[in-house]
């Protein structure tokens, strides 16, 4: 009975262990405006929280969508082609760059007749497994070029590089074989 338990408590913890980390981050400030490509660039945004830090000023957002729209346009939203770049650089921290895989540029006009633009985008990189991104503005009329953004949400999701999960499912074996060895001697 013992041996079963102490096999199900090992079965538990590899899957556990292999959960990947998330880090949300809000930015503010910055312009999005339409690149010579025809797609997005967002510059001079400023991150005020990442992760469990709160601050004024801890680094920067910035993006360049290259693509033009590949169905509607940037008044009325639609969708954009795959590619481009996305950076978040804190300060004296870490940097995560990636490529946008998805990104869609959603219009929306509220009862005070006001139009709601949100850019809502899948990012994915090396050091991470996706990032969700979502940036919103607020403006009388349509989009025509150049905004200025009210704020942003991003959550990072980090993967544990495969060496480490190697190595713990290695490790976790190893003590399995222990505990079966010190089961049957004892």
């Amino acid at each position: 009975m013992r041996r079963v338990v102490l096999m199900a408590i090992l079965a538990l913890a590899l899957p556990v262990a292999a959960f990947a980390n998330s880090i949300a981050v809000t930015n503010i400030g910055g312009t999005i405006s339409q690149n010579g490509s025809g797609g997005l660039t967002l510059s001079g945004s400023t991150i005020i929280h990442f992760g469990n830090t709160v601050g004024s000023n801890l680094g920067t957002l910035s993006f360049s969508i290259d693509g033009p729209l590949a169905t509607g346009d940037l008044q009325n939203g639609g969708t954009f082609s795959p590619g481009g770049t996305f950076t978040i650089a804190i300060s004296g921290g870490p940097t995560y760059t990636g490529t946008f895989s998805s990104a869609t540029w959603i219009m929306q006009t509220d009862a005070s007749g006001n139009h709601q633009y949100t850019l809502q985008a899948t990012i994915t990189g090396s050091n991470f497994s996706a990032f969700t991104f979502q940036v919103g503005l607020t403006q009388k009329g349509f989009f025509s070029g150049s905004t200025e953004v009210g704020s942003g949400d991003t959550v990072i999701t980090t993967v544990p590089e495969p060496g480490t999960l190697g190595m713990l499912g290695t490790g976790l074996v190893g003590i399995a074989g222990l505990v079966r060895r010190r089961i049957k001697l004892g």
